[in-house]
Formats: structure tokens, sequence, C-alpha cells
């Protein structure tokens, strides 16, 4: 099989390029990394495992705003939208919670003021609750999953009206 060394030499290489994918057989052992995702993708849901093991930050600055149906925001068919609304999108796929616990009151209610850097909900991965923060400030003015409902990566959570 692989000494750890090679391996991490492999996630290294992989993941400074442009390689999509690599797999290998040697002795009997078979090994893939995901690497970077094609610059077009079929399917706008799904997407490439980072080839290192690093911290996912979970704010929504660096994500660029996608529906479920896969049209990014700002794009034609939203050209009916109000263009002071911006929306946060799940940084990553898991079960969205509305509030802490199931007794609580959720974070934030359709109305509130948020500032950047509020809590607006979790969501679960892997039995890691992540907090998802607002990363603008402004009114909550649309919360689009309902509690305990499976969230994808990209997938718009709430509408904020800029302030």
């Amino acid at each position: 099989m692989f000494k750890f060394e090679e391996l991490c030499e492999l996630i290294r290489l992989v993941g400074s390029t442009e390689v999509a994918s690599f797999e290998i057989e040697h002795q009997g052992g078979r090994l893939r990394i995901d690497g970077k995702a094609p610059v077009t993708m079929v399917n706008p849901t799904l997407s490439a495992v980072p080839a290192t093991a690093q911290a996912i930050p979970l704010t929504t600055e660096s994500l660029s705003t996608v529906s479920a149906d896969g049209a990014a925001a700002g794009s034609p068919e939203d050209a009916g939208v109000d263009e002071d609304v911006h929306y946060v999108v799940s940084p990553i796929v898991g079960t969205f919670y509305r509030a802490p616990n199931p007794d609580a009151d959720p974070y934030i209610k359709v109305g509130d003021v948020v500032d950047s850097g509020k809590t607006l909900c979790i969501v679960e991965a892997m039995k890691l609750m992540n907090e998802i923060e607002s990363d603008i400030s402004g009114t909550i003015v649309k919360v689009l999953p309902g509690n305990a409902e499976p969230v994808e990566f990209g997938e718009r959570l709430f509408a904020i009206r800029l302030s």
C-alpha cells in the first residue's frame, strides 16, 4: 500500500493543479483523489471534494450565489427580483435548522434586522453543527428552506434586503 508521505505528496500535487480527479491502483490497493472541479459543470448542484483536508470557512462571502435550479443571482432568470436583495447560501451540504435546539426560539425571523456576523441558522453536516452567519447587514425578507430540511451546497437559505 502507500506510505503516508506518498499519500501527502499525491494530495499536494493534485491540489496544486487543475486535475479534476486522480485514481491509481498500486500493490492491490486503490486510491482516488478528487481535485478541483472542472470549469464547466453539467450539474451545478454537485461539487468536487477538496483534495486537501482544510477547514471550510462557514461564511458566504467567497461563495457565488446560486439557486437550487442552477441560475446565478443577477442572471436573466432573476430579472424580476429586487436588486437590493442579497441571498445567503449554504456553504455545505447538510440539514438546515432555524434554532440551536428544538425547544429554542429561531435565531432570526422574517422582519428582523441583522448585522454582518449574526448567526442565522445551523447546518448540520456529519453530526457537526455549523453556525451560518450573515455576511451583510440588512432586514430578513424570507427564510427559504423549512426547518430540518436538507440543503445543498450553494442553495439559497435567506433573502436579506440591504440596509
